[in-house]
């Protein structure tokens, strides 16, 4: 004999009242502060870059088009000093060097990083201290960096030829030659910036779904193979990206020709920010300095813009 439980009477069992939304004024009223607390918070950060990015980069653009002196009033020339920077004969071999530059650090700097990710990423022991180790001259201060690459590239008593030496193999003039100054100033800049670039290779890897490669495998693919056919794939936007930063970073380097070789030997290692410096702080041309800084904003401005307009328009076809 089964029972069946008592139901309470209709008396006791509570109505709940259903509760009207709350009046849209009062969500909007709402959404309002909230944004404007986001805002609050956000309104550090802007003024530091209104004062530190924005305003320093308007006012190189209007100290372009005059003859400015610190402690002098400024004066209106129009294009005059985009014309004195053109007729400057170190300027085609500032624009030479850096593109020079450019294309070297792409050859010799931007696979080494992405093969190191591939290397670390197939360790099965010891991972974070090869990865520390990558990371490692990223910590160091750029201009310390700088001064040990300059001893080690010391003709006479640098690390490099006493290598050399001692492998009975023929010494080199390193950063003091005109014909070896700019690679030796682009293995300095790889070694002292790729660090983080491994590591954002190596995130982009770990992210690769195990399925993939399990089934390249089963397809009989080699190493070679599913790196070109599934890892080159799955990486591509970031490898897209990082190539386009490389190439805006490259074509501002300063640092190393500033203190390795001081733009020699023979105005070989001459860049545009190192002209730029020169005219502000050697020439006391402010003017020609902002010029030069406008041509190169414009420059990479557009390079940048064509750069992403062309990735998209492959991403879309494919």
């Amino acid at each position: 004999m089964t029972r069946t439980a008592a139901r309470p009477p209709a008396e006791a069992i509570a109505v709940h009242p259903v509760q009207a939304p709350p009046p849209a004024g009062g969500r909007g009223r709402r959404r309002l502060a909230d944004q404007a607390r986001a805002y609050g918070f956000l309104l550090g950060g802007l003024l530091c870059f209104a004062l530190f990015s924005w305003y320093p980069a308007i006012r190189a653009v209007v100290i372009a088009f005059q003859k400015y002196t610190p402690g002098s009033s400024p004066e209106w020339v129009g294009t005059a000093n985009f014309t004195r920077v053109l007729h400057d004969p170190e300027f085609t071999a500032a624009w030479r060097n850096t593109l020079t530059f450019t294309l070297l650090a792409l050859v010799i700097g931007f696979a080494i990083p992405f093969l190191l990710a591939l290397v670390l990423n197939e360790l099965r022991h010891a991972k974070a201290f090869f990865r520390v180790v990558v990371y490692l001259p990223v910590m160091i201060p750029p201009v310390v960096s700088a001064l040990l690459w300059k001893w080690f590239y010391d003709p006479g008593a640098g690390l490099a030829n006493e290598a050399l030496r001692f492998a009975h193999l023929p010494t080199s003039n390193w950063s003091n030659g005109a014909d070896t100054a700019l690679v030796s100033l682009v293995i300095v800049a790889t070694w002292a910036n790729m660090g983080g670039t491994v590591l954002i290779y190596l995130a982009a890897l770990q992210s690769i779904p195990g399925e993939l490669y399990e089934a390249a495998e089963l397809d009989g693919a080699s190493l070679l193979q599913r790196v070109r056919h599934v890892t080159i794939p799955q990486t591509r936007f970031v490898i897209l990206m990082l190539m386009l930063l490389q190439i805006i970073a490259t074509m501002q380097v300063f640092t190393e020709p500033f203190v390795i070789t001081g733009g020699g030997p023979e105005n070989a290692t001459v860049t545009v920010l190192y002209l730029i410096y020169k005219y502000a702080f050697l020439y006391n041309d402010f003017g020609g300095a902002c010029a030069l800084s406008v041509m190169l904003l414009v420059l990479l401005g557009a390079f940048s813009a064509l750069y992403l307009r062309l990735t998209r328009s492959g991403e879309d076809e494919a």
